[in-house]
């Protein structure tokens, strides 16, 4: 609108469901009185010659023939194919002008309003069951494009018609699931990942729990990491840290969060003040705290407020991985499962084997640098392979 020009809505702003053809404002020359100007019939056009009001109004479909087809490619909204599918019109008759020729559904409205006789098609009705839904694509859609271009729309969906090409089932997300996505965004969005691997000799924590089984005390080998884990974090207090707004933040204590797998999701209980507990008390706790998280039962003080975290596949024949930070904690420990190898001994160049276990460290680069990262793994080893160094720790 020129300088010279003031306008007049009819229409109030953010007003919905504006019928087409509608007034919706009124721009006169300055000086003029919109109330004593002649406002011209809807047919007479948009465009107003030099000193001639100028009507607004919402756009009307033509009253012309339908448009003859058009050739090229096919661009159509979900919506809009929804509707020419379900009244059995071409889709090429209508006149697209959405962005890059995609026919929207205000253009498949017009489109049946310049058709009258165009025959409705019933539609499929949706089961009982709200979920899962599955998706499908309907026979009545455009023919597929060539080999290697491009999709034009996405598939629809049709209850009841599942493993069809293109398809898929809404799968509803609990609470639980919703939350660990949501971390593990921010996790790996938010927190430059940094990884170091090392291999740790088994040997005398095999013999350990051998012997103590004998004495009907039974714990596990993620019991030793555990406590490996909490005593390395006393020894080097540079990493017990985590990260906020303003910078690195010092931990003043030692808490072990384990992640536990339940059937909605991976839940971590915490182990609070591992460094100062006993291999048995940890195996104690952990039982407990996993059997709680199974049966969904773990307060909150239970599993939040972590400093370091431990994910142990051995378990499942996993050799190795890389486990992403649970923030706002600076470190993750993966642990893989223990293997029998053949080692060389340099010295008498003898053959020995060795029970190898493979853990990763995950750890955030703005707190624990490689360097940072390489000693802590190197101490964490000589804890867990000579446990004896962790009862003086």
């Amino acid at each position: 609108m020129s300088s010279n020009q003031w306008a007049r809505s009819g229409m109030e702003e953010g007003s919905s469901n504006v019928r087409l053809g509608t007034l919706i404002a009124l721009m006169v020359e300055e000086g003029q009185d919109w109330k004593q100007i002649e406002i011209p019939p809807p047919d007479a056009g948009a465009v107003s010659p030099a000193g001639s009001p100028s009507v607004l109004t919402s756009s009307a479909p033509s009253t012309s023939l339908p448009p003859k087809p058009k050739s090229g490619p096919l661009r159509l909204s979900p919506a809009a194919r929804h509707i020419l599918d379900t009244h059995g019109v071409d889709p090429k008759l209508a006149t697209p002008t959405g962005p890059r020729g995609l026919v929207t559904k205000e253009d498949a409205l017009n489109l049946l309003k310049m058709s009258p006789a165009s025959k409705a098609v019933p539609a499929m009705v949706a089961p009982a069951d709200p979920v899962p839904v599955s998706r499908a694509v309907p026979t009545s859609a455009a023919p597929p494009p060539p080999p290697s271009s491009r999709p034009n729309i996405p598939p629809l969906s049709v209850p009841g018609k599942p493993g069809a090409q293109g398809t898929f089932t809404e799968i509803p997300a609990s609470n639980v699931r919703l939350v660990i996505a949501q971390r593990l965004t921010q996790s790996k969005t938010t927190i430059p990942h940094s990884y170091a691997s090392i291999d740790c000799d088994m040997a005398a924590v095999m013999q350990i729990r051998k012997d103590l089984g004998k004495e009907q005390i039974k714990v596990s080998v993620n019991d030793f990491i555990i406590k490996a884990a909490a005593v390395t974090l006393k020894e080097m207090p540079e990493v017990n840290v985590t990260w906020f707004d303003d910078g690195p933040h010092a931990l003043d204590s030692i808490h072990i969060s384990i992640a536990v797998a339940t059937d909605k999701g991976l839940i971590t209980p915490i182990i609070r003040d591992a460094a100062s507990k006993g291999v048995q008390e940890i195996s104690a706790n952990a039982k407990v705290l996993a059997q709680k998280a199974r049966d969904g039962k773990l307060l909150p003080e239970e599993y939040q407020g972590g400093s370091f975290s431990i994910s142990n596949l051995g378990m499942f024949g996993i050799s190795g991985f890389s486990a992403v930070i649970n923030p706002p904690q600076a470190c993750i420990l993966a642990v893989g499962t223990s293997r029998t190898e053949l080692q060389l001994n340099e010295d008498d160049q003898t053959l020995r084997t060795q029970q190898l276990m493979t853990v990763t460290l995950s750890s955030d680069g703005r707190l624990v640098d490689d360097e940072l990262a390489s000693r802590f793994l190197d101490k964490f080893r000589a804890n867990l392979e000579q446990p004896q160094r962790m009862a003086l720790a």
